[in-house]
C-alpha cells in the first residue's frame, strides 16, 4: 500500500517500509495526518571524535598549492575541502565536521581510512626496516607475494611489485611487447590506464585526459551498453577488435588491455560476452590479455575478488594498485612463470617496488578483507545501494542510467533521457549540494556527467540510505 510523502513542496510516493525507515530517524521526518514530511537527511551516528586540528587554514593551503604545485592539478568543489583526518568510511575537515566518503575506495582506500590493523602493520615495519629489496632478502615482500598469488586463478603465480597503477600497466605493456616480439597494443576508447607514455597512449579519449599518440596503439570501439551503438550485444563490439587485428596490426598483436568496469570512464560495465570473444581473438593472433584491476579488484565488485572473474575469463597478466595498500603507494603485476621469464633477458628492477613497509601494508589489507568479510559486504550493501538508486531513477528524470557492481556504482545524469544529453552543469550543482549536506562523491565519464560511487568496503546500509536520501533531497529541490 502506498502513502503520500511530502518533501518541502515536492510530493512523492513510497511504500510503508520506506516510510517506517524515515520515521525511525528522529528529527528527519514527522507524521502530519496521512503525510510524512521529510526534513534534511542526517549522517548515521558514529561514535568517534577526531583529534583537534591546529594546522594552517584551507585558504593558506590553497594559496601555497597554486604557487608551488603543478598547475595541472585540479580539485572538486568551488571551495576545496581541507580534509585532515579519516576514520573508516568517514572523513573530517579542519573544523571537525564529518563527511561520508563515497569516493575514497577508488582513490586509495579499500578497508577504511586509518584501519588500525593496516596502520599497525605500517608502523611496526617502519620501526624495523625500510629499504630497497633489490639485493637483499626480507620476509615482508615474499609473504605478501605468496598471499597475493594464492588469490589468482590458473597459472598466474609470479608477482612484480611497483609503486603505482601507472607503473604496473607500463610494466605489463612492456612485458607483452618483449614476450610476443610485437609492438601493437589494443585498448578501449574511454579507457583509463595511467599517466606515463604507454599508458596515456592506451588511455584514448577518456574524460579530461588528452590523448598521447603512440605508435602501435589502437583504440577499439567501447562496448558501452548505455551509449554504445550495439547496446548490450558484446559480440558485435568484439568484431571491431577482430578488424583491428586484421587490418590495423597485420595480424600481429602484443596485447589487449582493458578494465573489467571502466572507472574514470564513468563506471561503464563492458557488454556481456564481450571479453570472452575478444580474449579468443587476441590469443588466436598470438597476443596476451591484460586485465587492469587497479580500480575493480580486491573485492570491490562484491561477487568476485577480481573484476575479470565476472566475465568468466583468465588473463595472461593482471595489474593492480590503489586499494591494494589502503592508501600506501603500492602496485603489482601478476603473470605466469613463462611470461615472467622474459624479464630475465633484460636488466629490469624497481628500487622501491615491494619495499618492506608497503608490502606489510598490502598483506594487512588482504587479511582485513578476508577476516571482516568485506567482499560479502560489498555484495550485500552494493546490491542494496544499487536497488535504491534504481528506485531513485524512477523518480527523477535527470537520472539516465544506474550501473555497476558491488561498491563500484555509477549514476549518469542527463537533461533528456531520449537524447541522453549529458547534464554537465546539473551534476556540479548536485555534487556541491551533497557536499554541503555531508556526502563526498566522485564524478567522471567522457562528458563528466556520471557520479562515481566507490566508497570504502566497510560502507554500511545506513551509509547507503544516507547517500541516496541526500541525493534525493537535492534533486527534489532542483
Amino acid at each position: 500500500m502506498l502513502r503520500i510523502v511530502s518533501r518541502g513542496r515536492k510530493v512523492q510516493r513510497c511504500c510503508w517500509s520506506e516510510q517506517r525507515r524515515w520515521l525511525s530517524q528522529p528529527g528527519v521526518a514527522q507524521k502530519q495526518g496521512n503525510d510524512v514530511v521529510l526534513g534534511v537527511p542526517r549522517l548515521p551516528s558514529f561514535d568517534y571524535s577526531p583529534p583537534p586540528y591546529n594546522g594552517p587554514a584551507a585558504d593558506e593551503i590553497l594559496m601555497k598549492r597554486k604557487k608551488f604545485l603543478s598547475p595541472s592539478m585540479f580539485y572538486f568543489y568551488q571551495k576545496p575541502l581541507n580534509l585532515v583526518h579519516g576514520k573508516m568510511q568517514y572523513l573530517y575537515d579542519d573544523k571537525g565536521r564529518r563527511y561520508l566518503d563515497a569516493f575514497g575506495g577508488i582513490a586509495t582506500v579499500s578497508c577504511g581510512h586509518c584501519h588500525p590493523e593496516v596502520v599497525e602493520a605500517i608502523v611496526e615495519q617502519t620501526k624495523r626496516l625500510q629499504h630497497s629489496t633489490i639485493l637483499y632478502l626480507n620476509p615482508a615482500i615474499t609473504d605478501f607475494a605468496e598471499a597475493l598469488a594464492s588469490r589468482m586463478p590458473g597459472d598466474l603465480k609470479v608477482v612484480f611489485f611497483t609503486n603505482s597503477g601507472t607503473e604496473a600497466n607500463e610494466l605489463a605493456i612492456m612485458m607483452a611487447r618483449l614476450y610476443t616480439g610485437c609492438q601493437d597494443i589494443i585498448s578501449l576508447r574511454n579507457a583509463y590506464h595511467g599517466n606515463a607514455g604507454a599508458t596515456m597512449g592506451a588511455t584514448a579519449q577518456c574524460n579530461w585526459k588528452f590523448n598521447v599518440v603512440q605508435t602501435g596503439v589502437h583504440h577499439a570501439m567501447n562496448p558501452d551498453p548505455y551509449r554504445g551503438v550495439f547496446g548490450s550485444d558484446g559480440e558485435k563490439y568484439a568484431k571491431d577488435v577482430e578488424d583491428l587485428i586484421q587490418f590495423g596490426t597485420s595480424g600481429n598483436v602484443a596485447a589487449f588491455i582493458s578494465e573489467a568496469i571502466q572507472g574514470v570512464g564513468g563506471i561503464v560495465e563492458l557488454a556481456p560476452d564481450y571479453l570472452p570473444a575478444v580474449y579468443k581473438s587476441i590469443k588466436k593472433a598470438g597476443g596476451l590479455c591484460i586485465a587492469d584491476e587497479v580500480q575493480a579488484g580486491f573485492s570491490r565488485t562484491g561477487s568476485h575478488f577480481w573484476g575479470f572473474e565476472n566475465h568468466g575469463v583468465i588473463p595472461d597478466i593482471v595489474t593492480m594498485a590503489k586499494g591494494i595498500g589502503n592508501g600506501i603507494p603500492l602496485g603489482a603485476v601478476v603473470t605466469t612463470p613463462d611470461i615472467a621469464e622474459v624479464l630475465t633477458r633484460h636488466n629490469y628492477f624497481n628500487t622501491f617496488g615491494g619495499n618492506p613497509v608497503c608490502t606489510a601494508a598490502g598483506h594487512a589489507v588482504l587479511r582485513v578483507v578476508e577476516r571482516e568479510g568485506l567482499q560479502a559486504n560489498a555484495h550485500t550493501v552494493g546490491s542494496y545501494l544499487k536497488h535504491r538508486l534504481i528506485a531513485l531513477k524512477d523518480k527523477h528524470q535527470i537520472i539516465g542510467d544506474v550501473r555497476g557492481r558491488g561498491l563500484m556504482l555509477g549514476v549518469e545524469l542527463v537533461t533528456d533521457r531520449e537524447e541522453k544529453t549529458p547534464a554537465r552543469v546539473e551534476i556540479v550543482h548536485v555534487m556541491e549540494q551533497m557536499k554541503d549536506l555531508g556526502v563526498l562523491i566522485g564524478k567522471g565519464g567522457l562528458y563528466g556527467n556520471v557520479f562515481r560511487i566507490t566508497p570504502p568496503l566497510c560502507f554500511s546500509k545506513d551509509d547507503a540510505d544516507f547517500l541516496v536520501d541526500v541525493m534525493d533531497y537535492v534533486m527534489s529541490k532542483m
